[in-house]
């Protein structure tokens, strides 16, 4: 794991190269493209990407961060759902490349938080940082109160995200092991779609538990073997 300043982490596997585009190919692809791009302006400083819970929006900010590393570029990663710290956390960032601000309708409608989000956002143009910004909805629906806040929001470049598919999620459940240098069938792959609840975090972290399980009895990830973790 990488150590991030006020004690963040990044998960290991939070890479470009583990996550699975499908549908979303143009959304990576604009995001990697924002690290090279040196251009000023809201349109090129300012993402804002949404989407559903768990449709991969903490991934992609997190894989931007570890990309902006490789670059030499400062980068922070803040994740709002779980940093138990105030507005003032905002102040005082115009040293950094890149900002990525994860689930920040957590903090939407809170007077103090949207006048220190105006304020990063104004800091931010006239610096040149670039702002990546997640939520669950687009920026004028998201329950920003602050006019103003709305206004900048909405100057930037919008993308949502799609959901997997049942065969996206076959497939990155694919890469996700190959990642971790397992080999997943497709079969045994739709298996575990057909069992366990579909949400990418809860099949990730019952892949982990395969992984695990597979080292220990030294077996493949065969339907069978994986019927027998289930079942224990």
């Amino acid at each position: 794991m990488r150590q991030l300043p006020l004690d963040i982490q990044l998960a290991d596997y939070a890479l470009f190269e583990t996550y699975f585009d499908g549908a979303n190919a143009s959304v990576v692809h604009a995001l990697r493209e924002s690290l090279l791009d040196g251009s000023t302006g809201p349109g090129n400083q300012l993402i804002w990407l949404w989407g559903t819970p768990e449709s991969g929006k903490s991934h992609l900010l997190q894989a931007l961060v570890a990309a902006a590393a490789d670059l030499q570029l400062r980068s922070m990663w803040l994740p709002f759902d779980g940093i138990d710290l105030g507005p003032a956390m905002l102040e005082g960032m115009g040293g950094l490349d890149l900002i990525c601000i994860d689930d920040v309708q957590v903090v939407a409608g809170q007077a103090e938080w949207e006048r220190a989000l105006f304020r990063l956002f104004e800091d931010s143009m006239q610096q040149g940082v670039k702002l990546v910004i997640t939520a669950n909805a687009a920026p004028n629906a998201v329950g920003f109160q602050l006019p103003d806040l709305i206004s900048r929001m909405n100057w930037g470049t919008t993308f949502r995200l799609q959901a997997l598919s049942d065969e996206d999620s076959v497939q990155a459940l694919q890469k996700r092991a190959a990642w971790r240098g397992l080999e997943l069938p497709a079969e045994t792959a739709r298996y575990l779609l057909s069992r366990v609840h579909r949400s990418p975090g809860t099949l990730f972290a019952l892949l982990d538990k395969l992984d695990k399980e597979a080292l220990v009895a030294q077996r493949r990830l065969t339907v069978p073997f994986v019927k027998s973790v289930l079942d224990t």
